[in-house]
């Protein structure tokens, strides 16, 4: 899992509540377990005109001027600015594995679904949770500005904005430890290297009818 420590990008403004996952990656999508190959397909059915399918050349669909992914403006931003109740619906981790697939380091919003909050933090996305004022100045300051750049600071959990203002985030202590060192939870396992290959060791020893070939 990469590491998140200060991230500085553009927003991509999704302005609508209750985004929910079969919207982020629709479920004829969720065969695959690798993780990767799911940013092509992030929010599917609002980015191309018609429907898609696995295993299918997606750069041949027809893609949606109207869809806000689609306008040039956002093809390099990597956070995401949106409204209450972020991941919502189903429990599928590939929602998560799509956004960071497509490249979002983070998402802004006033609250998000308890599931899609916790797979996030497991995968390297960063969810900050701001006042919904905050998110309306945002989202009007983004609008008439061409360029519109945030800056995150997960270590002073503080986040900047182009007009010079601040706003701190709260986050879980063990949480922004795994961020900012890149740990997702076989990382965590695996700073035990030692001790589990001790374990196995005495425990062949002690039971050697269990590892019998």
């Amino acid at each position: 899992m990469d590491k998140f420590t200060t991230h500085q990008g553009s927003v991509i403004p999704m302005d609508r509540p209750n985004i929910d996952t079969d919207a982020i990656i629709p479920k004829q999508y969720l065969k695959s377990v690798k993780r990767t190959g799911f940013g092509v397909n992030l929010f599917d059915d609002w980015r191309y005109l018609d429907a898609g399918e696995p295993d299918m050349d997606h750069s041949k669909r027809r893609i949606n001027p109207d869809f806000i992914l689609n306008n040039p403006r956002y093809s390099e931003s990597s956070i995401l600015l949106a409204r209450e109740n972020f991941g919502c619906g189903s429990s599928r981790e590939h929602a998560v594995w799509a956004l960071t697939d497509y490249g979002i380091r983070a998402i802004i919003a006033p609250s998000f679904a308890d599931i899609f909050f916790n797979n996030s933090f497991k995968n390297g996305l960063l969810p900050i949770v701001l006042p919904a004022s905050v998110i309306d100045t945002i989202f009007t300051e983004l609008s008439a500005t061409d360029h519109y750049d945030l800056v995150i600071d997960l270590q002073q959990q503080q986040l900047k904005t182009p007009s010079g203002e601040s706003y701190q985030f709260e986050v879980d202590k063990f949480r922004k430890y795994c961020l900012l060192n890149g740990l997702d939870d076989i990382g965590l396992s695996l700073r035990h290297t030692d001790a589990i290959r001790a374990y196995e060791a005495n425990r062949k020893k002690a039971a050697p009818w269990l590892f019998a070939s």
